[in-house]
């Protein structure tokens, strides 16, 4: 088992980032305003998304359909994106409220890298495996601006990049909680091959640092 005081930051969002499909310029926009739309709360219309970043739909719909991890309703709308989904499409123990508008994340690390692509402070509030109890955070576009309880920690994997492009939700998101206290994330980690404990402040550092190399200027 790993513990937080050994881990390579930078190797573990290198690791992710290899993981996921790469982005050119124009699909980094896209990608920041999907999530955006989708974080309003309500199905977003592949043509409103068109509209958003001013392209016709047939340039984006293309897109949409061959990226992983986006999913559509009955009606063709996305209502779920890489870390982020309605409440109504997918059940998570990981909420987080932004603007008044509830949310499911896939994961606890999600809540610590989408509010510097959403530039939205997020209210969060996730579900321990093991004890059930609640870990709150405020988290900010720039950090973490409270945790509860202080000493939460959160688990993590390294991801293979073709069993996370095909099925993240089962490949990672269910390996990444967080806990209450170390001791309690221990127990889990112990249990689960390939899994470490980071603190909060690490894994919000891997996900800026992730966010960054994704993005790059589309975030500036």
């Amino acid at each position: 088992m790993l513990t937080n005081y050994k881990v390579d930051l930078d190797a573990i969002a290198t690791s992710f980032v290899n993981a996921l499909p790469k982005l050119d310029s124009f699909e980094q926009h896209l990608s920041i305003e999907l999530y955006r739309l989708l974080a309003g709360g309500q199905p977003v219309p592949c043509a409103l998304l068109a509209e958003r970043v001013g392209v016709v739909i047939e340039k984006i719909n293309p897109i949409l359909k061959t990226w992983p991890g986006v999913f559509f309703d009955s009606q063709d709308q996305v209502v779920g994106y890489w870390g982020l989904s309605l409440p109504a499409s997918y059940e998570s123990p990981h909420k987080m409220t932004i603007d008044g508008q509830t949310l499911s994340a896939w994961c606890a690390w999600d809540t610590l890298f989408l509010p510097q692509l959403l530039d939205k402070e997020a209210t969060v509030t996730s579900t321990s495996p093991t004890s059930g109890i609640n870990v709150h955070l405020t988290v900010t576009p720039e950090g973490v601006k409270q945790a509860n309880p202080a000493d939460a920690q959160m688990s993590f994997l390294l991801p293979d990049a073709e069993s996370t492009q095909k099925d993240i939700l089962s490949a990672f998101c269910c390996f990444v909680h967080f806990f209450p206290t170390r001791k309690t994330g221990e127990s889990w980690v112990a249990e689960h091959d390939g899994t470490f404990l980071l603190s909060i402040e690490q894994g919000l550092a891997v996900a800026h640092r992730k966010n960054m190399a994704q993005y790059g200027d589309a975030l500036r």
